[in-house]
């Protein structure tokens, strides 16, 4: 079935939702609403019955804190489904909070959702049946550094080219966008959750202590950083010693924690350096004028942009609000039918191999 644009118009009145279905937080964003849902994407379950305790935030907080019946999970890792089942249950939560609250009365919402650029047909459709299963009218996949331009307000219609950088929780993304397309992309399993792994892999190989996920990412906002600071400063890292499995708190300096993340970040910077080297050398003069932009959770490392800077010798800014590109992103194609028929297109072989 083809493109109906009598079915977008109508669908215009409809409670239509745009979903960023990221590794570390889901953001929900509804048609002339906004951002209604920022949360972490992690589910607490019942080892025993197998029933859902809580989603989001409140399931967050029980991560590390948890009896032995209850274990709080995040169903997507590297950008991807790793649990289907309960990837679904959290979409058919985060869908019916916003159904329920804005849509009474209104038909099913069609669902935008952004996903990884380098996901397989398999991991598609896993995506696309979550979404449907979850109650959504109509689905439609988009990929996330595509997403991220729109909601960064690239200009991704006109013939210059464009290039996104979006530093996920699983995944970095890496596109070069022209003519409304994508012209180059990579992604890599290499995000903000390896640097938490980072900084992990330090405190038990220099300090000989154990520190977990959570605090390694408190660690990482408060002191990381990916190039030199003006004003280095020490934060503290709070674990358990290894030896005795008594507490124990060891004051490290802002560089020693950057040397720890070092290989995450060059793994980064490597991709935009790679991505660089297969652009057609036209578009490589219009990046020259333009620069990068640098959107996602990863944006926030303090000096990312200066790092990836000096190793390309580009002009690197930020993104505005880097956390919400995506969403936005999805929230701009809802309202757009140029874009959506793209979307819809793109979506019919994932639909014909169901």
């Amino acid at each position: 079935m083809g493109f109906n644009p009598l079915a977008w118009i109508f669908g215009r009145f409809s409670q239509d939702i745009g979903i960023d279905l990221g590794t570390a937080n889901t953001l929900v964003t509804v048609r002339g609403r906004g951002i209604v849902i920022d949360e972490p994407s992690v589910v607490a379950i019942d080892r025993n019955t197998k029933t859902v305790l809580a989603i989001g935030a409140e399931a967050k907080r029980m991560v590390g804190r948890t009896p032995a019946n209850i274990v709080a999970v995040r169903p997507l890792k590297d950008g991807v489904i790793s649990d289907f089942d309960v990837t679904e249950k959290m979409l058919q939560y985060f869908i019916r909070a916003v159904h329920d609250r804005f849509g009474w009365g209104m038909p099913r919402p069609r669902v935008v959702v952004g996903m990884p650029s380098g996901v397989t047909e398999v991991e598609k459709r896993a995506i696309y049946d979550a979404t449907i299963n979850a109650g959504a009218r109509e689905a439609f996949l988009i990929e996330e550094p595509l997403a991220a331009a729109i909601g960064s307000g690239l200009p991704i219609m006109e013939a210059n080219g464009s290039m996104i950088v979006d530093i996920g929780g699983g995944t970095t993304e890496v596109a070069v966008l022209a003519l409304g397309g994508i012209v180059v992309s990579s992604s890599i399993r290499v995000a903000g959750d390896e640097v938490d792994q980072d900084i992990v892999n330090y405190a038990r190989q220099v300090h000989n202590m154990l520190i977990g996920e959570r605090s390694a990412e408190e660690i990482k906002i408060e002191g990381g950083s990916a190039f030199p600071l003006q004003r280095e400063h020490q934060v503290v890292l709070r674990g358990r010693d290894l030896s005795t499995g008594l507490p124990k708190s060891v004051e490290i300096s802002s560089v020693e924690l950057r040397d720890a993340m070092s290989a995450s970040v060059n793994a980064i910077s490597d991709a935009v350096r790679q991505a660089i080297e297969i652009t057609p050398p036209e578009l490589v003069a219009d990046l020259m004028n333009q620069g990068i932009v640098i959107a996602g959770g990863g944006a926030l490392l303090a000096g990312i942009d200066r790092r990836i800077s000096q190793d390309t010798k580009f002009p690197v800014y930020v993104a505005d609000d880097p956390l919400t590109c995506v969403v936005r992103g999805c929230a701009e194609v809802l309202e757009e039918a140029e874009m959506l028929e793209r979307v819809h297109a793109s979506m019919a072989a994932v639909r014909g191999r169901r």
